[in-house]
């Protein structure tokens, strides 16, 4: 059964999510269901799309899928792990990526939908970056794709106490670009995705690639990765990590000691 449904009409494509069982988890088969609709996407020209989840469930995504975690003392959140190639080809996507969100948005998926383009959100949506309740080594680049989203000061509030933040909040910090009634949402963001399409896809893809690399510009020093490197292996390599992963199997509260 696929995991992601794909739609054309005219110009603008539309990705669901469609795998409630796990509540849309950003496991490895979705991911490259997603990756594979992207390109496809891409080799149509198509000039917006809208990324999803099928109406219906609390939860939008429910992150990345901590049953594919390694046990082992390797990184498990590494460069090529699939939920950095999922965020690199959005951000990348030369046409506008608009996240339509319902329901809760934890974890990983928060990366996700702040490597979109524009949010458009019911105002049932919460945010939630959970890392510090598993002891995970958050990445590198994914904590600079959530730095580059939002203020510094909320980022720290919601790595430090790993608890949600409602939509109202998001949007008047400028997170999120709409708040829309369920109801209304879907044709809201098809009206405005049609507009996108309607324009100059050369100069949109231009200026959003403009964007990315500005976005980019500061970059970090050698030495810089190589200490933040270190940091996430001394969490990865820790009793902490392996508590945390075991708490979550076992649906029981976690108890870190530090080491």
């Amino acid at each position: 059964m696929a995991l992601v449904s794909v739609t054309k009409e005219g110009a603008v494509g539309t990705l669901t999510l469609d795998h409630p069982e796990r509540r849309n988890a950003l496991g490895e088969f979705l991911i490259i269901e997603l990756l594979e609709a992207l390109d496809r996407l891409r080799a149509e020209a198509t000039r917006a799309v809208v990324l999803r989840a099928m109406p219906g469930i609390p939860v939008w995504s429910s992150g990345h899928d901590i049953s594919e975690l390694p046990t082992s003392r390797r990184d498990p959140l590494g460069w090529s792990e699939p939920l950095r190639k999922l965020v690199k080809a959005l951000q990348d996507f030369p046409a506008p990526v608009i996240a339509l969100l319902e329901g809760g948005v934890w974890g990983g998926a928060c990366e996700v939908v702040f490597a979109c383009d524009l949010i458009h959100a019911t105002p049932d949506v919460t945010f939630a970056i959970t890392p510090a309740r598993l002891g995970v080594p958050y990445g590198v680049f994914g904590l600079m794709t959530l730095a580059g989203a939002m203020p510094r000061a909320l980022l720290k509030e919601m790595l430090f106490t790993a608890r949600p933040i409602g939509v109202q909040r998001a949007w008047q910090l400028g997170l999120v670009n709409h708040v829309i009634p369920a109801d209304r949402i879907t044709d809201f963001t098809a009206d405005l995705a049609r507009t996108i399409g309607a324009n100059a896809p050369l100069t949109i893809a231009a200026m959003k690639e403009q964007l990315r690399v500005l976005d980019d510009a500061g970059g970090l020093a050698p030495t810089q990765l190589e200490r933040l490197q270190e940091l996430r292996r001394t969490v990865g390599e820790s009793g902490d990590y392996r508590e945390g992963l075991a708490a979550f199997a076992g649906k029981r509260t976690p108890v870190f000691l530090g080491a």
